[in-house]
C-alpha cells in the first residue's frame, strides 16, 4: 500500500509540467510556483489545522524543538525552490525532458544526503535501481542522441537544481515523520511556511494577470490536485518507506510526464529516449518487489 500511495502522488505530480504548458504557458516559471504554492501550501496547512490532536505539537524538549524547527524550515527552502526551478527546466526543454532531468536526479541526492548527512547507507537495491534509473534519465534526455534539438544547458541546470530541492524537502518531511509527526502535521507545518512565503512573494511580483478560465482552471489544479491532493499520498507513503525509497519510486512521475508530453503536447522521443523510460519503468519494478521478509519494500525497522 506505500508503494502504491506513492505511485498515485507521483502520477499527479506527472501532470503539472503538462498544465502549465496548456493552461498558463507564458507565465513566469517564479509567478506559477508560487500560485501552485500559495493555494495548495496554504490548503495544506488548513487540513492539518482542522485534524490537529495533541501529538501534533512539537515534542517537548529544547534540542528536539530546534531540531524540528531546522527540518521544517529544511522542507519549506526544498518547495519553495523548487517550483521556479522545475518550472524553468519545463519551459526551456519542454515537459518530458525537464521533468525527467528534475526527478531523475532526486533519487541520487536523496541517497546522498540521506547517506551523508543522516548516516544511513541506502540498500544495495537502491543503488542497482538508482543506476538503472540514472541511465534511463540520460537517455530519455537526448543528451546522447546528438539530434538536432538540444539540450539548453541553463534549462538542465534549473531541472537539477530542482532535483536537489526535492531532495531536501523530501529528507525535511521524513525527519519530522520519524520524530512522531503526523502525515497532516508534517506537510501541513511545511507546505503552510512555503504557502505564507509563496503568497509574499505574490504580493511583491504580482500575479502575471490570472484573468481566464483556462487559466483560473490550470491554477486550481496544480494548487489542489497536484500539491494538497498529492503531497497527502506522497507523505503517507513516506511514512512507512526510507526517503531514498520513495524519491526513487516517484521516478514514475517522470514517465507520466513523458507520455503525457507525447500524446497531449506533440512532443517527440527519439528510440534510445523509448529505451529510457522502458530502463525507469524497471527500476521502479525492481524497487518495488518486497524485500524477503519484509512487509514492505525497503521499509523502516519498527524498533
Amino acid at each position: 500500500m506505500p508503494v502504491l500511495l506513492v505511485l498515485l502522488a507521483s502520477a499527479l505530480f506527472g501532470t503539472t509540467g503538462t498544465t502549465r504548458a496548456l493552461g498558463l504557458p507564458d507565465l513566469d516559471p517564479v509567478v506559477t510556483g508560487a500560485l501552485r504554492i500559495a493555494l495548495g501550501g496554504l490548503l495544506l496547512a488548513v487540513i492539518a489545522l482542522a485534524r490537529r490532536r495533541p501529538r501534533l505539537a512539537l515534542p517537548p524538549g529544547r534540542p528536539v524543538a530546534w531540531r524540528a524547527l531546522l527540518l521544517v524550515a529544511a522542507g519549506t527552502a526544498g518547495v519553495v525552490v523548487y517550483q521556479p526551478a522545475f518550472f524553468a527546466g519545463v519551459r526551456a526543454n519542454g515537459v518530458a525532458v525537464g521533468t525527467l532531468v528534475a526527478l531523475g536526479s532526486s533519487p541520487v541526492f536523496t541517497g546522498l544526503w540521506s547517506w551523508l548527512a543522516l548516516r544511513r547507507r541506502p540498500s544495495s537495491r537502491w543503488f542497482l535501481c538508482t543506476a538503472i534509473a540514472v541511465l534511463g534519465v540520460v537517455l530519455l534526455s537526448g543528451l546522447l542522441d546528438g539530434g538536432a534539438s538540444p539540450v539548453s544547458p541553463a534549462g538542465a541546470v534549473a531541472s537539477l537544481a530542482a532535483g536537489v530541492a526535492y531532495s531536501t524537502y523530501t529528507l525535511g518531511v521524513k525527519g519530522l515523520l520519524d520524530r512522531g509527526w503526523s502525515t497532516t502535521a508534517a506537510v501541513g507545518a511545511v507546505f503552510g511556511t512555503a504557502g505564507v512565503v509563496s503568497a509574499l512573494e505574490l504580493a511583491v511580483v504580482g500575479d502575471g494577470g490570472i484573468t481566464t478560465g483556462p487559466q483560473l482552471l490550470a491554477v486550481l489544479w496544480l494548487g489542489v490536485m497536484t500539491t494538497t491532493a498529492a503531497y497527502l499520498l506522497f507523505t503517507r507513503g513516506l511514512e512507512r518507506l526510507p526517503a531514498a525509497t520513495v524519491s526513487t519510486l516517484t521516478l514514475a512521475e517522470p514517465v507520466v510526464a513523458a507520455v503525457l508530453g507525447v500524446l497531449v503536447l506533440g512532443e517527440r522521443l527519439s528510440a534510445p529516449a523509448i529505451v529510457g523510460g522502458l530502463l525507469l519503468l524497471l527500476a521502479l519494478s525492481l524497487l518495488a518487489l518486497p524485500r524477503a521478509g519484509a512487509a514492505v519494500p525497503d521499509a523502516l525497522p519498527t524498533t
